[in-house]
């Protein structure tokens, strides 16, 4: 009897090892797809957080940006507008959570919506809490802050809900500074 591992391998070895090579490819083409699918899509992943640019916002004005499918407003507000909203008593208001992200469980003071200790900068979800309109700024409304025209909620100038059927506070996103210009929200 002739020694096999010697032998030449025979056309039957080669459907075998063909085989077993193509079963791998394609059980690790199957798997890799399977394990890719759970991956957050790259538009989630690339609106989780954005930088955004503010050295350009005058006091008194607003930027609007895109985030997460919503805009969200940054105003950076004047001394009035700052004293204005801290004149504010909290009985005098809607919803006394401060709606904020950054600061869970606060009350709605002033310094509790803001991002800064001074006041200045103001970063809310421009989305109106009612029935998710979007409300005007620039001084709109009875309170000097926003006013969504489709059902006639009034915000104050922190983005208070003052009068109008919302029922809670304009949200305030996660946001920090990363230096004097730029904004991370998210």
């Amino acid at each position: 009897m002739p020694d096999t591992d010697d032998a030449p391998p025979s056309r039957r070895d080669f459907l075998y090892f063909a085989t077993a090579s193509t079963g791998a490819v394609v059980v690790g083409a199957a798997g890799w797809g399977l394990m890719n699918q759970m991956n957050p899509s790259a538009d989630v992943r690339a609106e989780a957080s954005i930088l955004v640019d503010i050295a350009g916002i005058a006091p008194g004005t607003q930027l609007t940006v895109q985030w997460q499918g919503k805009p969200v407003f940054i105003r950076r507000r004047t001394p009035a507008e700052i004293e204005a909203a801290r004149a504010v008593a909290l009985d005098q208001l809607i919803d006394r959570s401060a709606e904020n992200a950054n600061k869970p469980d606060a009350t709605a003071t002033d310094e509790n919506r803001t991002l800064d200790t001074a006041g200045e900068w103001l970063v809310m979800v421009g989305v109106c809490t009612h029935l998710g309109c979007v409300p005007i700024g620039d001084k709109a409304g009875d309170f000097g802050g926003w006013f969504c025209p489709c059902h006639g909620s009034h915000y104050d100038t922190a983005g208070r809900i003052r009068k109008g059927p919302a029922p809670r506070n304009l949200d305030i996103p996660r946001a920090e500074f990363t230096d004097t210009a730029t904004l991370r929200l998210g």
